[in-house]
């Protein structure tokens, strides 16, 4: 039986439903499609969901029962055994939470990242000593110094998603608290405050600020973000953190709720020029 790892990887997850699509093609049940590889049709749903990676010998089996040319075949083994090397991220696995290193392959995956944050800045847009003061007060149970130095490399090294080539759009909204509530030093915060202005330059990136006096919003429940991907076999994914974990939505109900709030919240908060005069204000302050 195929081993299970932490959390797969994007392609893992694309090729998994691809296979699915194939099996469908043709008419087999995974039970059927179990018996092909002598193993039970668990077996089968946890390859398709990507709870397990793709054993190379199975998948060869698979598609020659669901009647792939070899070319065309030789080219998906291709793939699996591209999408079967671990992310980068995975160097960092002793400190990286399973629940968030899901969340890494989505995020460098990503066409389009939509995200609400109402406590801190985003990691994305850190600098590198407020994400270390965010660490030294926010890691629950990982506060060692090598263990927060460990934190803010992987938070850094996400950051070069933005300067790609094929940079994702990013689109923020953060509420006025996080420009209210100090976190390290006033020195900290001027410095963040002239990485976001330069942020708010970059072609890629829209930040906007829900200010205090525009009143009660409907994402006031909590942080969340919203990948929308270029590969038609992943959905838009809605990911929402709480203490301890979080979840990931696929369901379009749900994460098309999430999307109507995050429309009307882009409607209410300050523009993207508006929100420039507010940094800009608020760097003068410190």
């Amino acid at each position: 039986m195929s081993e299970p790892r932490s959390a797969p990887t994007v392609g893992q997850v694309v090729l998994g439903k691809r296979l699915q699509d194939l099996r469908e093609r043709v008419g087999l049940t995974r039970d059927q499609a179990a018996k092909v590889l002598r193993v039970a049709p668990a077996t089968i749903r946890r390859m398709e969901t990507a709870e397990v990676g793709l054993k190379i010998p199975y998948v060869q089996l698979l598609l020659k029962a669901y009647g792939i040319a070899d070319q065309e075949a030789e080219a998906f083994v291709e793939l699996a055994e591209e999408a079967n090397k671990p992310g980068w991220w995975q160097r960092f696995h002793d400190v990286l939470p399973d629940w968030f290193s899901m969340y890494v392959s989505l995020e460098g995956a990503a066409s389009l990242l939509r995200m609400y944050e109402p406590h801190f800045v985003p990691g994305l847009l850190q600098t590198e000593e407020y994400a270390r003061s965010v660490m030294r007060t926010g890691a629950v149970g990982q506060t060692r110094p090598e263990d927060i130095e460990r934190h803010v490399a992987l938070r850094m090294e996400r950051q070069s998603l933005l300067t790609k080539d094929d940079a994702p759009k990013l689109w923020v909204i953060m509420d006025e608290t996080v420009l209210k509530r100090p976190v390290g030093s006033p020195q900290v915060m001027r410095e963040q405050a002239d990485k976001l202005l330069e942020a708010t330059e970059l072609s890629h990136v829209t930040l906007q600020i829900a200010e205090f006096a525009t009143g009660h919003h409907p994402g006031t429940y909590g942080p969340f973000v919203l990948f929308r991907f270029a590969v038609p076999e992943l959905p838009d994914m809605v990911y929402s953190e709480y203490l301890t974990g979080a979840v990931y939505f696929d369901a379009r109900p749900e994460v098309a709720s999430y999307l109507e709030v995050m429309d009307r919240m882009a409607a209410q908060a300050a523009t993207a020029q508006r929100t420039k005069e507010i940094l800009r204000d608020f760097r003068k302050e410190l």
